[in-house]
């Protein structure tokens, strides 16, 4: 009998009140002809309603693949847990699902998206949860807000456990009844190759925790072969574990971008058509981020300034001295930006996304370049959630994995919100000042706890236009003055908490701020005149 089907049949097997669980990350492997069908079917004939959504990283994005926003339909979806959601600028509209959740006619929780793919593994085994502690003293933890974003994600899904004398969060598993995964080609039994996609994600976690539990799996794919015609190592997702087979020629790589062998490994690109960062402040920070690196080290980078680090280190022909390891799944290479992130060109292994975060969770690697939205006075961080404009947030994703036992970590941003800023003899100068501080007493959501960070001893730097500080016992030390910039009236009086300031305050090199290679150096000796040790 043949798997093969066509999308609207795909989501005729979504009954009323399932739990569907899909895999993409944002429009990274999305499966968007079959979210599509089943959006299309609500329409129609209202149905499915009343369903569960499980998003491990996060599906579609707010430039050509809708995603979850298929499904984002009063009636339709009743409950949704996802590592993030789609964002975009604030002068865009907002999505459907976030319109949903400010309304309250979703429950809508933001699961770390580690911890969803330990939920979907502990599924598949017919094991009860996640005991973890990854996610203590966050937004994660039920003593703050147990992952729910709206007053309708009522019903709690994690709890505080005492297990073998320790504390613990405890994540029940969800099983799901239908999952949806995406690859390149299936052969006529099913068998799934992803020669074109940038990352496996955790499709086969997710399709052995609905088969497992009698549901169904679901893979939409580009293009289908003839039984015997893959190479059994090339397979992901065994044929045994898959039911139906939907075509869809047309499903981008990812967001914008229909196909590039480079994502895929297919291909290498030449290290000059990579292009460095233009001289501007962000770049300044990331030279300054790069200080912080030694060769050797492997290093998950994150979305925003952060991510322009690895072009600082390709400028500086440094390229290679450090492995940088993201999310999704690639390993060394070279992260790609814009709507091309959460990939990688020239990367040298991809690791299915659900066993990277396990490398992540433990503290594995050596760093981690992450950014900031808010730091408050235990130097905690929020990047998750901002009231006033939601949607230019997407969640944490695995920002909470991430954080939780990395060894050193260096969150970097602009010290406060709406600030003019230019590039001036050799230093920074404020314009303007900016209206809302990001240094406060208290973050709106704690995405990393500054408190357990200290207790496990982690090294946190805080990197941004006019200072360096360091997360001590005692909270905020500055550290580092840029250039030009006065301690008291940019640095201090901008803060809504005392900073205090170390005795032996360094400046900024100068060499960052000209439009020339600074000669970063990752040896490990004093680097740029000896402002970082």
């Amino acid at each position: 009998m043949s798997k093969l089907v066509s999308a609207a049949y795909a989501a005729s097997l979504i009954k009323d009140g399932m739990v569907v669980s899909v895999s993409s990350s944002s429009g990274l492997g999305c499966p968007d002809a079959v979210l599509a069908a089943i959006g299309e079917r609500f329409d129609a004939d209202g149905h499915p309603k009343g369903i569960t959504t499980l998003h491990p990283i996060a599906a579609g994005d707010m430039y050509g693949i809708k995603g979850i926003d298929h499904l984002a339909k009063p009636g339709l979806l009743k409950r949704t847990l996802c590592g993030s959601y789609p964002s975009g600028p604030s002068s865009a509209e907002p999505p459907q699902i976030w319109k949903m959740i400010g309304d309250n006619s979703v429950a809508a929780y933001n699961v770390p998206s580690g911890i969803l793919f330990d939920m979907h593994r502990e599924a598949a085994a017919k094991r009860p949860g996640v005991l973890t502690k990854v996610g203590l003293d966050t937004f994660a933890d039920p003593r703050h807000q147990g992952c729910a974003m709206n007053a309708a994600a009522s019903e709690p899904i994690v709890s505080i456990e005492q297990f073998d004398g320790e504390e613990w969060l405890y994540f029940r598993a969800i099983v799901p009844n239908i999952s949806i995964i995406r690859a390149t080609t299936a052969d006529e039994r099913g068998n799934l190759t992803y020669e074109h996609e940038g990352a496996y994600l955790g499709g086969l976690e997710q399709a052995l925790a609905a088969r497992n539990n009698g549901g169904i799996v679901i893979a939409q794919v580009k293009r289908v072969v003839e039984n015997g015609t893959l190479k059994p190592h090339d397979v992901r997702v065994p044929g045994v574990l898959v039911d139906h087979i939907v075509v869809a020629p047309a499903q981008l790589q990812t967001t914008q971008t229909p196909y590039d062998p480079a994502i895929s490994g297919e291909i290498f690109r030449p290290l000059s058509t990579f292009r460095t960062p233009e001289m501007n402040i962000q770049k300044v920070i990331a030279r300054r981020v790069a200080m912080e690196l030694r060769d050797g080290m492997a290093v998950n980078i994150g979305f925003g300034i952060s991510a322009n680090v690895p072009r600082i280190l390709l400028e500086e022909g440094q390229h290679g001295k450090v492995t940088w390891v993201i999310e999704q799944g690639a390993v060394g290479g070279v992260p790609l930006l814009d709507f091309k992130f959460g990939c990688a060109s020239n990367a040298e292994a991809i690791m299915p996304s659900p066993h990277q975060f396990i490398y992540f969770q433990a503290g594995g690697f050596d760093a981690s370049l992450l950014s900031f939205l808010q730091i408050d006075r235990h130097g905690s961080v929020n990047v998750s959630k901002l009231s006033a404009r939601p949607h230019v947030t997407a969640g944490a994703g695995g920002f909470v994995d991430i954080t939780a036992r990395a060894r050193k970590i260096v969150f970097s941003g602009f010290f406060n919100a709406g600030a003019k800023l230019s590039l001036a003899d050799g230093g920074i100068r404020i314009d303007q000042e900016g209206k809302v501080k990001k240094v406060v007493q208290e973050v709106e959501h704690i995405s990393f706890s500054g408190k357990r960070a200290v207790a496990q001893g982690q090294d946190i730097t805080y990197v941004t236009e006019r200072c360096v500080m360091k997360l001590t016992p005692d909270g905020l030390m500055v550290t580092e003055l840029a250039p030009s910039i006065d301690l008291e009236r940019d640095v201090l009086a901008q803060a809504e908490i005392p900073l205090a300031v170390a005795n032996d305050l360094k400046i900024t090199p100068a060499a960052l701020y000209q439009d020339r290679p600074i000669g970063l150096s990752l040896n490990g000796g004093a680097s740029l005149g000896g402002a970082h040790g």
